[in-house]
């Protein structure tokens, strides 16, 4: 019991402190947005962030077994577009709203599971899955006025966020969390590089300026510190437990939004965020 305990504490711990650097690495990444195109800062947190996980592979090495690596794939692709959206919306929208709606991710989670694991849904779970995207209303404020693809964006990162934490339970007991950040960082590399050879929405720019890689350096440390704290909070607790916790990034991602010029929320927005935090709770607890 004491052991199952330590645990269920560790894994609470490593997502406190994923929740903290995850929203300082919006914050830096809205900073960074800028100076840049936001697809372009994916592009180069992936990559340094990469680098930093294959020197740790380096200093001590790890087994692979390849017969699970199209789980890694779609970690990394589901990862990736996640990444991608919610850096686009950071740029676009207040800091702490773009995190909230990126936390639809559980309702997102228990959708799937019913599709595809063929999961039940009781009826407080559905009641909590409204009252969610209730919250997603609030925020979106679509009263009488056309929805902002921008906040549409948000949803749809909360939307791979959810299927890229499913695969990291299905392969968290055959890979290092090493292996799983680095595939997520490995096509979060290529989706960038992309869309810029191929489409004409992405420009990137040769950047001389000290502060801005100064900045992409610092993001990139401690963003691949909240995907491991994120990948072994997972790995240690309940998913329902470590859901729960994370929605302690919204608090962080206020503050620091607030501190970079954001306005302080509206009671439509505010309400938004206490139903959607409410409804997660919710849902991670069924």
């Amino acid at each position: 019991m004491s052991e199952k305990l330590k645990s269920i504490d560790r894994g609470v711990l490593f997502m406190l402190l994923s929740s903290l650097f995850g929203a300082l690495n919006g914050a830096i990444a809205k900073i960074l947005s800028d100076s840049m195109d936001p697809v372009e800062v994916v592009f180069y947190r992936n990559l340094l962030g990469g680098l930093i996980v294959l020197y740790s592979l380096q200093k001590i090495k790890v087994s692979f077994n390849p017969s699970k690596i199209h789980l890694l794939f779609l970690r990394g692709l589901f990862g990736g577009t996640a990444m991608v959206l919610f850096f686009y919306t950071i740029s676009t929208i207040p800091l702490g709203e773009a995190v909230v709606l990126n936390k639809t991710s559980p309702f997102f989670v228990t959708i799937l599971a019913y599709y595809f694991m063929k999961e039940k849904v009781n009826l407080p779970t559905f009641l909590a899955l409204i009252i969610g995207f209730v919250g997603v209303i609030f925020i979106m404020k679509p009263f009488g006025v056309e929805i902002s693809i921008d906040h549409i964006f948000g949803v749809l990162s909360g939307f791979f966020s959810a299927a890229a934490y499913a695969t990291i339970k299905k392969v968290k007991d055959i890979y290092d969390a090493r292996i799983i950040m680095l595939s997520f960082m490995s096509i979060g590399m290529l989706i960038p590089l992309g869309l810029f050879l191929f489409t004409p929405y992405v420009q990137f720019q040769i950047h001389t300026d000290p502060f801005v890689w100064s900045l992409i350096g610092f993001m990139a440390i401690i963003s691949t510190g909240s995907q491991w704290f994120l990948t072994k909070a997972y790995s240690l607790s309940k998913a329902s437990i470590i859901g729960v916790v994370s929605y302690t990034n919204i608090p962080f991602a206020l503050g620091f939004g607030v501190m970079l010029g954001d306005k302080i929320p509206d009671i439509y927005t505010f309400v938004g965020i206490v139903l959607i935090v409410v409804g997660g709770i919710l849902v991670s607890k069924k």
